[in-house]
């Protein structure tokens, strides 16, 4: 019976359009090709194209630091994140309304796993990296989805402002 519940879950993560997951392995920049598809937030950037690092701290009391990114469109950023908690925390772009769906999935089917390149799930004292092109203006979020700690405040907010 257990295995009905996963397919359905798994029904549930394909039919909302994002891929969900939370492994156990630390998600350092991936090499090799990265599917590339475009989302409202952005789409997966090459490492070579970075023209910056921004460095995120992951913090047990739930919170990110920084808590706000501001970046231009066009650019493609490397975001470092540096887990310096005792708990998984992990960083996931996207829309509020995004975010929402996902945080709900999480809550009710907290094994989920994905692996999509605007997230980053991160091991306690672990680094993680997303490589990330922001070619749409606009405010986008980030959030830590792990059960409980999108709900207790762990989001930012990035501003991309027009070219």
């Amino acid at each position: 019976m257990r295995w009905i519940g996963a397919v359905m879950a798994t029904a549930i993560v394909g039919a909302s359009g994002m891929a969900h997951a939370h492994g156990d392995a630390p998600r350092a920049e991936k090499a090799g090709s990265v599917a590339k598809e475009q989302k409202p937030w952005g789409i997966a950037g090459d490492a070579g194209a970075a023209v910056r690092t921004i460095e995120i701290r992951m913090h047990d009391e739930m919170r990110f630091s920084p808590e706000t990114i501001s970046v231009r469109e066009g650019d493609t950023l490397r975001l470092v994140m540096k887990n310096t908690g005792k708990l998984v925390h992990e960083l996931v772009i996207g829309t509020k309304r995004d975010l929402d769906e996902h945080a709900a999935l999480m809550a009710r089917f907290p094994e989920m796993e994905h692996d999509e390149p605007y997230m980053a799930h991160v091991l306690p004292g672990r680094t993680g990296a997303v490589i990330w092109t922001f070619n749409r203006a606009g405010s986008f979020e980030f959030a830590c989805l792990v059960a409980g700690h999108y709900e207790a405040g762990m989001r930012g907010k990035i501003h991309v402002a027009p070219r």
